[in-house]
């Protein structure tokens, strides 16, 4: 995610915590997750995933493998049939590549029977920008091997996981440890997006909370709502995180989501105090702050003012975006999903030219 980090030199310890591969594998979800399972979401991890399934996320086009349908849906991307109709009288067009996971499709479906449902994330990174692919009904919902795959295979967020550069970035050193892609499958819940919170600790001291969801909520400014939402992320932080946190480095941000009441919370994910990590309402000069002045003022134990909540306190608050869709530089019309089955981007291009060139003459026909 894109943070803010304003003049402060990403290098200023006092701003960063010095950034190891141990430290940075420490937010991989099958670090934390045995550690918080009882306050978090039911899940599975699958790990390791082979090379061949790396190299399918990495391959071009959106297509799902062989096998992993349940009913063919309509956002499947490969069509053998059409394949061989475009193939010229005088070329050979090269076959496109064929995936099949039939041990992974087993795994997957076993975690569906599970949990009726689930949503896919690797090791550090979700497809939530891929959610469009999916019906806006039950965003991130999947109930088969194809539509897991179909997130992840849309998904621009996931690739930070297949790059060990960009896994490893900023931590200054060539030596690092072993590295194994995994597929982590979440229970998959109706989440209400104005009870997701992100939390900042730095130097073992909760700092800051922020709504992830940058839309206006009216509940949220409430007095009474906000030092009972104080209250129970730093009782959740003090009793069961804080004792329990798997790095050595008591520097980390973790997400959670409150329950309809306010009076407990779930732990939804880890993530590294980094430049890496979007801080959301706060800018990472005013986390810093916040710990000098604690530290000055009242010393690094029993803080009575921290942490400080941020929400958006108004519909024109700048940081709303109320009437602008997630991730929405990362959507196409499912129409061109449709007609890309199979294509090289140059091909695909041209006949989207074409389609969108044939639907605007026939609209000039139409009376």
């Amino acid at each position: 995610m894109t943070s803010h980090v304003g003049d402060i030199g990403l290098s200023d310890a006092s701003v960063f915590p010095q950034v190891h591969p141990s430290y940075i594998l420490a937010f991989q979800f099958s670090s934390w997750f045995p550690s918080f399972a009882s306050i978090s979401i039911r899940s599975t991890i699958i790990r390791p995933l082979d090379q061949s399934f790396k190299t399918y996320l990495e391959s071009d086009g959106v297509f799902v493998p062989e096998g992993s349908e349940d009913v063919l849906a309509e956002s499947t991307l490969s069509d053998d049939d059409e394949d061989s109709e475009k193939e010229g009288s005088d070329g050979f067009e090269p076959e496109a590549p064929h995936f099949s996971f039939p041990e992974l499709d087993a795994s997957i479906r076993a975690a569906i029977k599970k949990y009726q449902a689930v949503f896919p994330k690797l090791n550090f990174s979700s497809p939530k920008d891929a959610a469009w692919v999916l019906p806006m009904s039950s965003p991130l919902q999947c109930t088969s091997p194809a539509e897991v795959y179909l997130l992840l295979k849309s998904s621009d967020f996931i690739t930070h996981d297949l790059n060990v550069e960009r896994v490893f970035e900023g931590c200054g050193t060539d030596d690092r440890p072993s590295y194994d892609l995994e597929l982590v499958l979440r229970k998959w819940y109706p989440m209400d997006r104005s009870r997701e919170m992100r939390c900042f600790v730095r130097n073992d001291t909760l700092l800051g909370i922020t709504q992830r969801d940058m839309n206006f909520y009216d509940y949220m400014i409430d007095p009474l709502t906000q030092r009972k939402i104080k209250s129970t992320i730093h009782s959740l932080w003090e009793e069961h995180i804080r004792p329990k946190w798997v790095s050595t480095q008591p520097d980390y941000i973790f997400d959670l989501l409150l329950t309809r009441d306010l009076s407990r919370a779930y732990v939804l994910d880890f993530n590294p105090y980094a430049p890496r990590t979007d801080p959301l309402l706060f800018a990472y000069e005013d986390l810093h702050d916040l710990l000098t002045r604690e530290t000055r003022e009242h010393g690094i134990a029993n803080n009575l003012e921290l942490p400080e909540l941020r929400v958006v306190d108004s519909p024109m608050h700048p940081a709303a975006t109320r009437n602008a869709p997630s991730h929405q530089h990362n959507m196409v019309p499912m129409e061109a999903l449709n007609l890309s089955e199979g294509m090289s981007i140059t091909e695909f291009s041209e006949i989207w030219k074409d389609e969108v060139k044939r639907a605007i003459e026939d609209d000039e026909k139409d009376p």
